[in-house]
């Protein structure tokens, strides 16, 4: 096997990272102006094809001869460039996608940064083998448009010629990512990527490429209905309040407090929701706040951005981004992010018709209907994703997933057996925990409303959480009224309940201080699942072996102190709310957490696999939800949620489900 270690500089009058991959490398005016290489970690190779030079035609062999494995840091972009550069049709481009490793892939497995840069910082690599950090203004230079000016001539585009010395330092910075790149991948390769990984990877990429059918006509009428909207929201807030700008908060802000005589201190949604919810007396700052509600609606940023990366062909392409959350393998969203869309509370009945009015800009007909148009307009986003012509979407959804994977592993055998049978688990948690005969919960008895509480603890409470994790999952606010205590003695008779899953949550703890302590192997569940300490090549992991194989990498683990002051696990990784890379803490609770979602994740990857080898093409998915573009023939849900019940060999006895809806469009069911 020969190994070819690559990467790209280009140019696009597409924006990259608003339209995402495929828009970009699809315009006319794509071409690729830099390839370095290096060949079984050879010197790196620059070929200036921006400078008329031409790839060489034993290169062109390598690249495409089935015993060259091809690496690049995310490789998808190296992979569909190539594609486009040699004008390869889709059946070839997936045929040779085979040959491609991602180095970003391997850097998320093992816990890193996606990034080129971070990840070599994270990693610690030596200067000389570190990303540069000249590249974003010489990417603006020469790998976008520019805007015409005196000086420049009116050029809408900078070439080589234009600054020598800066093309010098963009072919230095070329090289040097493939530098990083093999680098990166020399102090991972004790640690590679499952092959099954590897392959779900090669058929995410597969999906990303196919893209789902975008409906043009709802996303230009939704547009311009908000436009439409907007300006009549901001002439009206303008007459009214007498301001330059009703849009300035500091300007809004003082001239409410002069109506109202009440101190604010901003206007966030949650302040503005909470002060048209209070006292407030009909009047012009009452109507104003209104405004401001309808004004703040950001749902037509996604149709925005739908309309800026779909495609030529009418389908927008890369919503998903493999690996995107590094510590459990979960995909990520991309574009319009689908794994956060708007919920849609408009009957499904009137959605076809909810539909209609927007596509013919029909703000009145909305008005009397549906009431707020922006806010209509938010819970039409999922519909503008459709199925193509002749064909339907299917769309499957595991059934509550991570209870089940929490009680198979936990072996917490009575909510086992309630989903192998009725799967009413959150009646019979609340039989469980209030010691109501579960038949006696049910619509029109008065014990009917425990069946929110069970919901509640039900979702709340399997990660060792307590009072605060209730409060945040009661969504409905059943519990509101109730006092911190009488939430916590639910909290209790949840764990009662439940001995087996909070067992658990000792059993990794205790298991995972003792791998980082002692250095040994130790195994759970029979051997399922292992914690261990690995180390190489400067790297130190607390690793997580899961039952399919796969493994959890905790970076430099330590014992350390947590935010309360006690003795904690801790290790090196990415804030998920600051986004930077520091130390974090975890416990017994949060590590079967992210054992159980990340088991979740492996279910539904698998489906995935099975639905495309039966003929289903996935278009998209959202956390444990599959999205079909169905032909005729393979449009039944039945058969898609056989496909999706079938546990993986290695998870005997997890009770999987699914249910689901076929319909022309996306909804939420």
């Amino acid at each position: 096997m020969r190994h070819l270690y690559i990467d790209l500089e280009t140019y696009s009058d597409v924006d990259l990272t608003k339209a995402g991959l495929y828009k970009y490398a699809q315009s006319p005016a794509f071409e690729i102006l830099l390839f370095s290489y290096s060949l079984d970690g050879g010197p790196v190779q620059t070929i200036d094809l921006a400078g008329g030079e031409k790839i060489p035609a034993d290169l062109g062999l390598l690249l495409f001869h089935p015993d060259t494995v091809l690496h690049a840091f995310n490789a998808a972009f190296e992979w569909y460039c190539i594609s486009r550069y040699w004008s390869l049709d889709e059946k070839t481009a997936v045929w040779w996608l085979r040959q491609w490793r991602c180095t970003m892939l391997h850097a998320l497995y093992c816990g890193y940064p996606g990034s080129l840069a971070a990840a070599g910082k994270a990693l610690g690599l030596e200067d000389d083998k570190q990303k540069l950090s000249t590249g974003k203004a010489l990417i603006r230079y020469f790998g976008v448009p520019c805007s015409p000016t005196k000086t420049n001539g009116g050029r809408t585009r900078n070439l080589p010629h234009h600054d020598p010395s800066k093309w010098a330092l963009f072919r230095e910075y070329n090289a040097q990512d493939v530098v990083a790149e093999m680098e990166i991948g020399r102090r991972l390769a004790a640690f590679p990527v499952p092959d099954e990984v590897q392959a779900q990877w090669v058929t995410d990429q597969i999906i990303n490429l196919r893209g789902v059918a975008v409906d043009a006509e709802l996303v230009a009428g939704a547009l311009a209905l908000d436009q439409a909207t907007r300006d009549a929201c901001l002439t009206e807030a303008v007459a009214l309040t007498g301001l330059d700008n009703p849009n300035s908060v500091a300007q809004l802000t003082k001239w409410l407090q002069q109506e109202t005589g009440t101190e604010i201190n901003d206007l966030k949604k949650s302040t503005v929701s909470d002060l048209l919810s209070g006292d407030l007396p009909e009047g012009a700052a009452r109507r104003m706040l209104e405004l401001r509600r309808e004004l703040g609606k950001t749902s037509t940023k996604k149709y925005a951005a739908l309309e800026t990366a779909v495609c030529a062909d009418g389908r927008v392409r890369g919503l998903l981004q493999y690996y995107g959350a590094n510590r459990t393998g979960r995909w990520a969203g991309r574009i319009v992010q689908p794994q956060n869309l708007p919920r849609t509370y408009i009957d499904g009945d009137l959605l076809p018709l909810a539909r209609e009015l927007v596509k013919r800009q029909d703000a009145d007909g909305l008005r009397l209907i549906f009431g707020s148009i922006p806010d209509t307009l938010s819970q039409l986003i999922r519909t503008a994703l459709t199925a193509s012509p002749g064909h339907t979407l299917v769309d499957a959804d595991f059934s509550a997933i991570e209870a089940r994977v929490i009680a198979w592993l936990a072996g917490e055998e009575w909510t086992l057996e309630v989903f192998r049978t009725h799967g009413r688990i959150y009646e019979a948690t609340a039989a469980q925990m209030f010691n109501i005969p579960i038949e006696r919960i049910k619509k029109g008895n008065p014990e009917y409303s425990y069946r929110q509480r069970g919901k509640v603890a039900t979702l709340a409470l399997g990660y060792q959480g307590g009072v605060p994790a209730m409060r945040q999952m009661d969504t409905s606010k059943a519990l509101a009224d109730l006092p911190d205590e009488e939430i916590m003695e639910m909290v209790q008779l949840w764990r009662r309940a439940n001995p087996h899953i909070v067992q658990l949550w000792y059993t990794v703890e205790a298991a995972a201080k003792e791998a980082l302590e002692s250095g040994r192997s130790i195994p759970l569940r029979g051997g399922s699942i292992v914690i261990a300490r690995e180390a190489d090549n400067n790297n130190d992991f607390l690793t997580i072996r899961l039952p399919s194989g796969r493994k959890l990498y905790y970076i430099r683990p330590h014992m350390g102190v947590n935010r309360f002051g006690h003795p904690s696990l801790c290790y090196w990784g990415v804030d998920q709310k600051t986004k930077r890379w520091g130390v974090l803490e975890t416990y017994g609770g949060k590590l079967v957490e992210n054992i159980t979602q990340a088991v979740a994740r492996d279910c539904l990857a698998e489906a995935i696999e099975r639905l495309e080898a039966a003929g289903y093409p996935v278009v998209f998915h959202i956390h444990d939800e599959v999205v079909i573009d169905a032909a005729p023939s393979h449009d039944r849900l039945e058969d898609v949620v056989r496909i999706m019940s079938q546990p993986p060999a290695w998870a005997d006895g997890l009770p999987l489900n699914a249910d689901g809806w076929v319909n022309p469009f996306f909804k939420k069911d």
